[in-house]
């Protein structure tokens, strides 16, 4: 089936035709219906296949639906305890068992089989983590060190300063193309996760970093080129991006926190602190869910806490 997605690592030898047609029948409908994303579709491949790998060395022989449909609690806990045994961290294992989740769940609901046994299996404890944001005089020293480079150096201020100046996360801002500014309002047309679709202002910041990029990048413009282009003339990717970011910590002293993701946290860390509600920031975020929003008030609360020990006389009495 055209645009169909492709198994990276083939599941013949693994599989027998039977699990092996249900698998890439599920693969397509999370590529259709889901409209997961490559990274997530990545994900999932990987973890199915590592647990049918696992099912394989257990049985001896390539696994059909019956095996996975037989499978016991203690398959399960097996599989994720070899996973904690070469290393894996909890956040890892939780993925991979939400990965097996979404599969049984596909294959209960589509009439294939029906597994009770998965749901008895106990999710890893996973660390509960706040956003670290970025100072704001250490952002703007950043977007500072491309100042007097080639036209990538100007790329690359454009880029940095839109994900901090509109919250954008990275694969959002690399996925832009110039059709996709709105040099009427200064309006940017942005396609979140699901393909869900929302407009976002630009600063006058943004605009003025954006237009001298665009000014010096060597590559013809039209409607439909990508905002953020390589040396090649491509879409820019973004390994590379996440490389210098990588050098800007080494060349600032930045800690492992920084990051391009950082930026987007601390975009909406600096609109709580500003006093813009949860609501408004949920919609320039593209979050379905003001829960996600809500870490950020604890973000807030965290860099309200440091700034009063520092400053209060009696914070440490």
């Amino acid at each position: 089936m055209a645009g169909s997605p492709r198994i990276t690592h083939p599941l013949e030898g693994l599989c027998q035709p039977d699990l092996l047609d249900a698998v890439h029948s599920w693969l397509r409908a999370l590529n259709s219906e889901r409209r997961a994303s490559k990274h997530t579709m990545r994900a999932y491949e990987g973890d199915i296949r590592q647990f049918l790998t696992y099912l394989n060395g257990h049985y001896g022989e390539a696994v059909g639906l019956k095996h996975i449909s037989d499978a016991a609690l203690r398959d399960f806990r097996g599989y994720l305890s070899k996973k904690a045994m070469k290393g894996n961290i909890n956040a890892t294992r939780a993925r991979a068992l939400s990965s097996l989740r979404t599969f049984f769940k596909w294959l209960d609901f589509n009439g294939i089989l029906h597994n009770a046994e998965l749901k008895l299996v106990s999710t890893p404890k996973l660390p509960h983590k706040v956003p670290r944001p970025m100072e704001v005089h250490r952002i703007f020293e950043m977007l500072d060190t491309f100042d007097g480079g080639d036209w990538t150096h100007a790329r690359d201020k454009a880029l940095f300063g839109l994900l901090y100046g509109s919250g954008l996360r990275i694969s959002e801002g690399l996925s832009l193309n110039i059709r996709d500014i709105d040099e009427a309002t200064d309006m940017l047309r942005i396609t979140g996760k699901g393909n869900k679709q929302r407009e976002v202002p630009l600063l006058p910041e943004s605009v003025k970093l954006i237009a001298a990029y665009r000014a010096v990048c060597p590559d013809v413009e039209e409607g439909t080129r990508p905002l953020f282009v390589g040396v090649q003339g491509k879409r820019l990717n973004q390994g590379m991006v996440q490389k210098r970011m990588r050098e800007l910590r080494i060349r600032m002293g930045l800690g492992e926190t920084a990051t391009p993701h950082a930026l987007r946290h601390s975009y909406a860390t600096h609109l709580l602190g500003e006093g813009m509600n949860l609501r408004e920031i949920q919609e320039l975020l593209g979050h379905a869910s003001l829960t996600t929003t809500q870490r950020y008030t604890e973000v807030n609360y965290e860099e309200l806490l440091k700034t009063f020990q520092k400053a209060h006389p009696r914070a440490h009495s």
